[in-house]
């Protein structure tokens, strides 16, 4: 599995947890859901991404868009 594959199934792990805790905890877990879109964002636009990071040192490979 590549860093963006990870990144990516991470994300979308997030997002669905975090809809579901709104839906049966509280609506304030939409703030997670908004937080990882954010952090998507800024990493498209800066090419730099926290996840990432840690990814690569834990010794997965980066493909064309992390490296």
């Amino acid at each position: 599995m590549s860093v963006e594959r990870a990144v990516l199934a991470f994300a979308g792990t997030m997002v669905l947890v975090s809809l579901l805790l709104a839906h049966y905890v509280s609506p304030d877990w939409l703030w997670l859901t908004a937080f990882v879109g954010a952090n998507l964002l800024q990493s498209s636009i800066t090419g730099f991404c926290p996840l990432a990071k840690v990814l690569r040192a834990m010794g997965l490979q980066a493909g064309c868009a992390f490296q």
